[in-house]
C-alpha cells in the first residue's frame, strides 16, 4: 500500500493521537484508511456487524477508559445508521472521533450521496469536513481537539476520492495533545464557601449528593467528611452510583430509583448539597424530591436552568473535591459541627433498607423468577471489582436498586437518550478496553434482540464477556405500561426465545436458568472456560419494579 496516498497520512494523524484501537464497520468510503490504520499503523481493528454498534463501542470505550474513542463507517447507508449512537455520545459527554468516509467530490453522481452535516449537528454532534488535501491534518487535528476539550463526539468527514489522491507534502503532524491546556483546578468563591458554611450551621436535615462529576474530581472523600461535619446523610445521582457505597449513611440514588426510606428523608430535608451533578429531571423527581430543602450546587460549569427545572438557591462554580474541602476547613474554623441526621436508629434502617430494596411480596408464574433475587444472586456471584454493564429497559430498574458494593467508576449505563439495544455494543467496547475477562453485562431480551449479531463480534475477536440476560419475553417497560393503563399487554411481548440456544448458534456458552441458586455455579463454569458465555434468565413478566409501580401503577 503507497503510504503517501492521504488516506495513509491521515492513519499517521490518527496514531499520533495516540489511538491504538478502532470500531469499525468497512465500506468503499473507508475501507483503505481502515485497512491502513490495521496494517501501517499496527491499530487493533474491532469489527462490528452494524454501523451503530461501532459508535456505540467506542463510546463505552472512551468512557471506560478516559481516552477519545475512535469509530468509523462507509457513507450513505453506513452513516445514517449511526444518529442514535452519535446522540447518546453526545448527550453522555463522551469523546468519540468518528472517521466518515463521504461521497467523492468530484463524482457527478453518486447513489450513497447525503449531507452528513445537519444530521451529525442535529444529534449535538460536532463535523468538521475535509474538503481539500492542504487542510487535511488541520481538520483530524481540530476534530480530536474538539473532542477531548469539549467531551462531545466529533464526525470527521473525509470524501472518498481524495483520501485516494496524493499527500504532497510531508507528513508534519503536531497532535492536539500538544495543544490542551494544562488540567487546572477551579477553586470556590471564599465568600460563597461563607454563605454554604452558614447555610450548614442552620441545617437540621441536610443530604450531599455526589454525581459523575463528584467520581471524576475524586470527591469521594472530601464530601463524606463534609457530610459528617454536618450530619448529613449521603446519596448519588444515577451516574454517580455507588459512589459512596460501604458508608453507613448512604441512601444510594437519589430520585427515579430511591428507596422508599429515601424518599421519606429527601422529603423532611432542609438543606441538600449537590456536588458534580446535574440535579435534573429524573435526579430530582421533577423537582418534587426534597420540596423543603435550599439547594447548594457546586460545578464547573453551574447551570440555573436545566431540564426545566431551577436547579439550585447557590451555584459554586469549583471542582468537586476542592469546593468540599474548602466547606469542611470553613466549617472547622468556625467550630461548626452539626449532629443532623447521624444516629444508630438512622444507620440501623439504612441498612435494612439496602439489604431489601423493594420488600413487596410476589409469587413468580412457575417455570420463571422473580427479577429482584435473581439480581441479588447475581450481585452476589459475581466479584465486586467487575465492570458492570446495566443497559435500558425495565431489566435496568430492577439492576440499579438491588446492585451493591461497587465503586462508582464500574458501573457503566448506557441510557443517556434512553434507547434500548446498545448494551451489548457497550459492553464490547469496556471489555476490549479493560481487557481482563471481567465484565458483565446485564441487558433484556428485547435489548438483545435489537443487535444481536454482535454476539458473533464477540466469537470473532474471542472477547470473553459475560452476559445476563433479564428474559420477560417482550418489551418488558411497555406491557407494564399496558397492563396499567388497560390495553392488552401482548402488543408488546413476543415469547421467550431460546437465547442460550442462539448464543451457542453463534460460538458462545449458553445457558438457560429457571430456579435461583444457580448462578454462583454457572460463574465458575464461566471462569473455567473460553469465550463468551450467555446466560438466559427467565423472569416473570407481570412482576413490576418499584419505580415502575410509583410511577404507572399509582403505588405510593
Amino acid at each position: 500500500m503507497n503510504d503517501n496516498q492521504v488516506c495513509d497520512v491521515l492513519a499517521q494523524a490518527f496514531a499520533a493521537e495516540g489511538v491504538d484501537t478502532l470500531f469499525t464497520l468497512m465500506g468503499d468510503a473507508n475501507m483503505y484508511w481502515s485497512a491502513s490504520m490495521a496494517d501501517n499503523q499496527k491499530v487493533s481493528l474491532i469489527h462490528a456487524r452494524h454501523e451503530h454498534c461501532c459508535v456505540a463501542m467506542a463510546d463505552a470505550y472512551a468512557r471506560a477508559t478516559g481516552k477519545v474513542g475512535v469509530a468509523s463507517v462507509t457513507c450513505g447507508p453506513g452513516y445514517t445508521q449511526i444518529m442514535t449512537a452519535l446522540a447518546m455520545a453526545a448527550r453522555g459527554n463522551a469523546p468519540v472521533v468518528v472517521f466518515a468516509g463521504d461521497a467523492p467530490i468530484n463524482a457527478s453522481w453518486y447513489l450513497q450521496s447525503i449531507d452528513q452535516a445537519p444530521l451529525a449537528l442535529g444529534t449535538g454532534a460536532h463535523f468538521v469536513p475535509i474538503r481539500s488535501v492542504d487542510r487535511a491534518l488541520d481538520c483530524v487535528r481540530e476534530a480530536f481537539y474538539v473532542a477531548r476539550a469539549e467531551r462531545k463526539p466529533v464526525v470527521l468527514s473525509v470524501p472518498l476520492d481524495l483520501q485516494k489522491e496524493e499527500f504532497p507534502y510531508l507528513p508534519d503532524y503536531t497532535p492536539s495533545t500538544d495543544l490542551m491546556p494544562r488540567a487546572q483546578v477551579l477553586r470556590p468563591d471564599p465568600a460563597l464557601v461563607d454563605e454554604v458554611a452558614a447555610m450548614v450551621a442552620e441545617a437540621e436535615r441536610p443530604i450531599v449528593i455526589g454525581g459523575r462529576g463528584a467520581t471524576w474530581s475524586g470527591a469521594k472523600g472530601a464530601l463524606e467528611a463534609l457530610a459528617e461535619e454536618s450530619g448529613a446523610l449521603l446519596a448519588t445521582t444515577l451516574l454517580g452510583k455507588g459512589l459512596f457505597d460501604g458508608n453507613p449513611f448512604a441512601l444510594d440514588i437519589a430520585g427515579t430509583f430511591a428507596t422508599d426510606l429515601g424518599r421519606e428523608y429527601f422529603a423532611e430535608s432542609d438543606l441538600v448539597i449537590a456536588a458534580g451533578a446535574g440535579l435534573g429531571h429524573y435526579t430530582t423527581e421533577g423537582g418534587y424530591l426534597f420540596p423543603n430543602a435550599k439547594v447548594v450546587r457546586i460545578d464547573t460549569q453551574p447551570r440555573g436552568l436545566w431540564q426545566g427545572l431551577r436547579t439550585a438557591d447557590l451555584h459554586i462554580q469549583a471542582d468537586a473535591r476542592a469546593a468540599a474541602e474548602a466547606v469542611v476547613a470553613r466549617l472547622k474554623e468556625k467550630g461548626v459541627r452539626r449532629r443532623g441526621w447521624r444516629s444508630n436508629e438512622v444507620a440501623s434502617k439504612i441498612a435494612a433498607t439496602a439489604e431489601n430494596p423493594d420488600p413487596k411480596p410476589y409469587t413468580p408464574t412457575p417455570g420463571t423468577l422473580d427479577p429482584r433475587p435473581v439480581i441479588k444472586e447475581l450481585d452476589a456471584a459475581i466479584p465486586k471489582d467487575w465492570d458492570i454493564i446495566v443497559a435500558g429497559g425495565h431489566c435496568f430498574s430492577f439492576a440499579m436498586t438491588h446492585l451493591r458494593g461497587r465503586p462508582a467508576g464500574k458501573y457503566h449505563i448506557p441510557i443517556d437518550f434512553g434507547a434500548i439495544g446498545s448494551g451489548l455494543s457497550a459492553a464490547i467496547g469496556v471489555a476490549v478496553a479493560r481487557n481482563n475477562d471481567k465484565v458483565l453485562l446485564i441487558d433484556g431480551d428485547g435489548s438483545l434482540y435489537q443487535h444481536i449479531q454482535e454476539l458473533e463480534t464477540l466469537q470473532r475477536h474471542g472477547v470473553k464477556l459475560l452476559i445476563c440476560i433479564i428474559n420477560d419475553g417482550g418489551y418488558g417497560a411497555e406491557t407494564h405500561k399496558f397492563r396499567a393503563y388497560g390495553v392488552d399487554p401482548m402488543h408488546a411481548t413476543h415469547g421467550r426465545g431460546d437465547l442460550a440456544k442462539v448464543a451457542r448458534g453463534f460460538g458462545l456458552n449458553g445457558t438457560k436458568v429457571t430456579s435461583l441458586g444457580q448462578l454462583e455455579g454457572l460463574f465458575r463454569q464461566h471462569q473455567a472456560q473460553d469465550g463468551a458465555s450467555l446466560w438466559d434468565v427467565h423472569v416473570d413478566d407481570l412482576i413490576p419494579s418499584r419505580n415502575f409501580r410509583r410511577v404507572h401503577y399509582g403505588e405510593a
